[in-house]
């Protein structure tokens, strides 16, 4: 029997008193409830040996459910590898093996552009809260969250993972908790996790409906016995047979054996669906969230969700993974090589002449092969009708034709055309034709682009969840600042908890019954590129010229400038609109001064603008003569006329 205390602190020895009086009918209502904890302690070392030999079964089951996605992701490899001709000659009995076997590279070639494109808009996010209560949080995590990835090396994460989508049309990415980082105090892990190593319930198509979620991995037998000494003498043995690809070099997995972790969906006693986790080799049990009384009731994971994410590029129903690149390309980059094969095989045999000869012919027929010999002997009269060159026919234009056809199907099929290289046909040779051209063949690239975003954006909330829940001691963050200029920003999960919401009534708090509500913060996350690319940037600031050539940001013409603003759309137009708005509101401001300027000067006899001088006071009698005032205040406002007032001394209280 288990006697680890349970989340009340109590073992299975403090219940035997109200079992007993249960046995003899005595159970007192107060202790019902104690009786239904004995319960579920006595329940909670559920995760056994018998229960892992039944996931080891739902593993093979799921194992079996992908088998063909694990032998397409094996043969794609050797594609990129450029081995295809070890898939194409596959079970050939009658292959030959003098042929030429040319690899040329325009399949690599596209996948290779696109990732260049992936990582031309590198993700960052910017944290948005939902409630105003929430801003000050959503900042710093805006401002934290890159610098975690960045420990992490996210990166270079990310540039595996789009090369793995790309090749094979699907990546998993792993966000966990690692106890191990940052000297024990733990942090986020973010991994690209090798589809060989992942299963799932067949026949889902999200990956959280999956009742079960398996990643496994081999490691060193000696290391196991030294981490988890109860392994000693107990490891060898494989769960599975976990699918390899075709190595260059020699793989040893004789001394190794296949970690487990097993992730699981299952309802608490608040009827509430949580995560638990397994670690498990062969039948022992190295860990088991559901075991652990800390984990029993809310899980491994707060958030419920499987710490895996599935970066799709081409969709399949039915199936939470899809197809990439290599599956649509390696149909027409199969028949370029092909037809390359036979065109190397006719030039070759067109440049080494041979010969049909009658037996008998006297030719000295080892001379006649070695080039050195500047004489060849022969016997008897040599002819046409004796010794004949054999004629080869050449290539004809149709074949090259036809393989200029496969390599632009190639380029079509992968959306790879000259263009986006930078290379153009058809006579166009202006920058910002070539430039326009490049961007309206960069959609496909900024489609895969944003369906990245999507599976980043949900990566993010799951670190931001595992920050809610472990994120308990303070930690400080170097991150820099809106000048520029490196800050330091010490953070916990006390933002991030649950805030109380007060009454909704004065003197609420006080009626019997009443429980506080806690609300817990929310957050949206939107996705920018950190890294633009060279023309974004190009193209962005030739509109900025373009428009100041304009007189976009004259504020004698903000007027019509906002006009033409509101009808554009393009980044950054909010900061355009705002400065053209800010040049308007000035010349407003300074026409308005100039004008109670001139009102002032004109009132006090003072030189106007232009030129036009105003008589000065005269003073008589104590005050400014009649005449010269009427004058000046026939054709006044009554707004100057008030200005004048105040601007005239006043002699008789002087």
């Amino acid at each position: 029997m288990n006697l680890e205390p349970n989340a009340k602190g109590k073992t299975p020895l403090d219940y035997l008193s109200a079992a007993a009086q249960k046995l003899m009918g005595k159970v007192q209502p107060e202790t019902a409830a104690e009786q239904s904890s004995v319960v579920s302690v006595e329940q909670m070392q559920t995760i056994d040996k018998k229960a892992v030999q039944k996931a080891a079964e739902t593993l093979k089951r799921y194992k079996d459910g992908k088998r063909k996605l694990e032998e397409r992701i094996v043969e794609e490899e050797q594609w990129w590898k450029l081995r295809h001709w070890d898939v194409i000659n596959k079970g050939d009995k009658n292959k030959k093996t003098d042929r030429p076997e040319p690899t040329s590279a325009w399949m690599f070639n596209s996948i290779a552009a696109k990732h260049a494109d992936i990582m031309d808009n590198y993700p960052e996010p910017n944290v948005l809260p939902r409630e105003r209560g929430d801003a000050e949080s959503a900042k710093v995590l805006s401002s934290i969250l890159p610098v975690i990835y960045e420990r992490n090396n996210y990166e270079e994460t990310y540039s595996d993972a789009a090369w793995y989508k790309l090749k094979h049309g699907v990546v998993a990415k792993g966000v966990f908790w690692n106890t191990e980082l940052e000297e024990g105090l733990g942090d986020i892990d973010t991994q690209c996790i090798d589809m060989l190593n992942i299963f799932w319930e067949p026949g889902i198509t999200n990956l959280q409906a999956s009742r079960n979620l398996f990643i496994v991995s081999l490691k060193d037998n000696d290391l196991l016995e030294l981490e988890y000494p109860q392994l000693r003498g107990k490891v060898g043995g494989k769960v599975i047979d976990v699918k390899e690809y075709v190595y260059d070099d020699a793989v040893d997995v004789t001394n190794k054996s296949v970690v487990v972790d097993w992730y699981y969906k299952k309802r608490n006693t608040a009827g509430k669906t949580v995560l638990h986790f397994c670690k498990f080799v062969g039948n022992e049990v190295l860990f088991a969230s559901e075991n652990n009384p800390e984990y029993a009731e809310d899980g491994f994971y707060n958030h419920g969700l499987y710490p895996v994410e599935f970066d799709v590029l081409f969709p399949e129903e039915g199936t939470p993974i899809g197809f990439g690149y290599i599956a649509i390309m390696k149909s027409p980059q199969m028949y370029i090589d092909k037809l390359q094969q036979v065109i190397l095989e006719n030039t070759i045999k067109a440049t080494k002449p041979r010969f049909f000869a009658k037996k008998n012919v006297g030719i000295n027929v080892e001379e006649f092969k070695d080039d050195t010999n500047d004489i060849v002997w022969v016997e008897g009269d040599i002819d046409e009708e004796r010794l004949r060159q054999i004629d080869i026919q050449q290539v004809s234009g149709a074949a090259l034709n036809i393989l200029q056809m496969k390599i632009d199907e190639l380029k079509e099929t992968s959306g790879n055309r000259d263009v986006s290289q930078g290379s153009t046909s058809g006579g166009v040779t202006a920058a910002a034709a070539i430039a326009a051209l490049q961007e309206a063949g960069n959609k496909l690239s900024r489609d895969l682009i944003s369906a990245s975003y999507r599976s980043y954006t949900r990566e993010c909330y799951l670190a931001i969840e595992l920050m809610r829940q472990f994120y308990d001691e303070t930690r400080s963050f170097r991150v820099t600042g809106e000048t520029g200029k490196y800050e330091f920003v010490d953070f916990s999960n006390k933002m991030m908890q649950g805030q109380p919401i007060p009454p909704a009534y004065a003197g609420q708090e006080l009626e019997e019954g009443y429980v506080e509500l806690f609300r817990k913060p929310v957050y949206d996350i939107v996705v920018k590129p950190q890294k633009r690319s060279p023309y974004s940037k190009m193209a962005q600031n030739e509109l900025a010229k373009e428009m100041y050539n304009m007189g976009f940001f004259n504020p004698q013409l903000a007027e019509q400038s906002m006009t033409a603003l509101e009808l554009m759309d393009f980044d950054g137009i909010e900061a355009v609109k705002e400065k053209v708005q800010q040049g308007q509101t000035l010349v407003n401001t300074v026409n308005q001064l100039m004008q109670e300027l001139s009102l002032l000067k004109s009132a006090m006899g003072i030189a106007t603008p232009n030129g036009m001088a105003v008589p000065a006071p005269n003073v008589q009698g104590g005050g400014m003569g009649q005449a010269q005032k009427e004058a000046q205040t026939e054709t006044m406002t009554g707004y100057g006329e008030r200005l004048a007032k105040r601007a005239s001394p006043d002699m008789n209280n002087g």
